[in-house]
């Protein structure tokens, strides 16, 4: 106690700062950090990446294994790098502080400034981008046992040989390098060293433990096209869709992806996957292949996304995320056989040959017989662009909390409209029934089908009886959507984006 006291007088009489800053904890070479240890921890080491996370979060339970891996792999490195976490449901005043909006949230610290963390999920992903936010965006390689002792470090490692440093070729894989957050690049300009890895002049070698094992490129050496090309042979060709992966297959360059969903209880992945994934190596720069596993709870919403149930598994499905989630069924069986089904399939995708496969319900028989009439895909030309009517339509989904908000509301405002010769008040399920002159991001959507030229009118008004009252009595001008706010998303709705699947 008199140490502590001579200590407090001591730290007055030179004028500083006092605090009995706490020790920090660890839990498995994670840095357990919290209101009072938070500053010290940041202070204390030059780089630290910092992961705010709630007990309950499912994404964080996933993430915390491959976290502790990555922090012991860092350690073993040597690495002054640290990896530490915060119980934001605990210390809230401290993700308060760090504008925390969903966990888990990742920030970086180099010498007590952070930066958002914008690199995957795995042990890898993490250690990679760590690495290459501290250090040169290429390792310099000088012996052939150097390349192979960078080439086993990593699940993947890519490394650019090249006669000249200096060269065009060089300084573009180094932009590409600098670009790439989540692959280790190491560099290599001695021609003993390339030969030794069986290479002859410029090169760029994706080394992995997985499929081919080795991939290379030699032509048109340029930064886009070395990226496209790293980004594209760095992933497994069939990528099993899961927590660590979801950023990779939706947030890549490749945009048409060929779904298979499968049940490894059921034995499908070692049935079916040896022959897709022999023909997915012929189209992994234009065509993603992705395995679902429909054991997974998690990925029932994908099935329903789909229109699907369990009992059609083993299925596959065509998505090209650049076309609003334009999705495509096949009309035979492309999973059974050599792959040769599967290779017409993605070929007559390709060519253009396909039409869009959309979602649609069967005609209730009582579809009319409330206030609020429903559609499904097949009535919905009829009913909501008859030219004699005013049509507002309601685009729901069945678990959406704003749209069971808006129900009792909404069948008032049927009710209330019945007898009304020229004006319809219906609603259509979206999450089983699409359209193709009609794409709805959000939930709930409302839309008023104009009577004479179909015009269509978005609303943005209070989901009041009186505001959508308004809104059919003025024709559709009271509370109108701007054109900017139909084509954006509606921050307040609790749909998911449909790029999240």
């Amino acid at each position: 106690m008199k140490s502590i006291v001579l200590s407090f007088i001591a730290c007055l009489a030179l004028g500083t700062n006092f605090c009995l800053c706490d020790d920090i904890k660890t839990d498995e070479g994670v840095l357990v950090l919290t209101k009072s240890t938070y500053e010290k921890a940041l202070s204390e080491n030059e780089f630290v990446l910092v992961e705010f996370y709630a007990p309950w979060c499912g994404h964080c339970k996933a993430l915390a294994p491959e976290y502790v891996k990555a922090a012991k792999a860092l350690e073993e490195k040597g690495s002054a790098i640290k990896l530490a976490k915060v119980d934001a449901t605990e210390e809230n005043e401290l993700a308060e502080e760090n504008q925390i909006r969903g966990y888990p949230t990742l920030k970086f610290y180099r010498q007590g400034k952070a930066i958002d963390y914008s690199g995957g999920r795995t042990a890898d992903d993490i250690v990679n981008w760590l690495l290459k936010k501290t250090g040169p965006t290429a390792k310099t390689l000088e012996t052939a046992e150097d390349v192979k002792k960078f080439a086993e470090e990593f699940e993947v490692a890519i490394v650019g040989f090249f006669q000249d440093a200096d060269s065009d070729a060089a300084k573009e894989f180094l932009k590409s390098a600098g670009s790439i957050d989540d692959y280790p690049f190491g560099i290599v300009s001695c021609a003993e060293v390339a030969k030794a890895n069986d290479v002859e002049g410029d090169a760029v070698v994706v080394f992995k433990k997985f499929d081919e094992l080795r991939n290379e490129q030699t032509a048109d050496l340029t930064e886009e096209s070395i990226t496209k090309f790293v980004k594209s042979s760095a992933l497994p060709l069939i990528i099993d869709f899961n927590h660590e992966t979801a950023q990779k297959v939706f947030g890549g360059e490749i945009r048409s992806h060929v779904l298979l969903f499968l049940s490894k209880e059921a034995g499908h992945y070692d049935k079916y996957l040896p022959a897709q994934k022999t023909l997915a190596g012929n189209y992994k720069d234009r065509v993603l292949f992705v395995s679902i596993n429909t054991d997974d709870e998690d990925h029932n919403r994908i099935l329903e996304f789909f229109g699907m149930k369990k009992e059609e598994v083993p299925a596959a499905r065509l998505i090209r995320l650049a076309d609003e989630m334009a999705k495509y069924k096949p009309t035979t069986d492309v999973l059974e056989g050599d792959g040769s089904t599967m290779k017409a399939f993605v070929e007559d995708f390709l060519e253009g040959k396909l039409k869009q496969h959309l979602l649609t319900q069967e005609l209730p028989e009582d579809w009319d017989k409330n206030p609020v009439k429903v559609l499904v895909a097949s009535n919905f030309d009829e009913v909501a662009l008859n030219k004699d009517k005013d049509v507002l339509v309601e685009f729901y989904a069945p678990w959406c909390g704003h749209c069971k908000q808006l129900a009792p509301i909404y069948d008032k405002l049927g009710e209330k409209f019945k007898d009304h010769e020229s004006i319809i008040v219906a609603k259509m399920d979206s999450t089983v029934n699409e359209l193709e002159h009609t794409k709805i991001n959000s939930f709930p959507t409302i839309k008023l089908f104009k009577k004479g030229d179909n015009q269509v009118v978005e609303y943005s008004g209070e989901r009041t009886l009186e505001g959508l009252s308004k809104f059919l009595e003025s024709d559709g001008s009271y509370g109108q959507a701007t054109p900017e706010q139909a084509e954006e998303e509606d921050e307040d709705d609790d749909s998911p984006k449909k790029d999240e699947l």
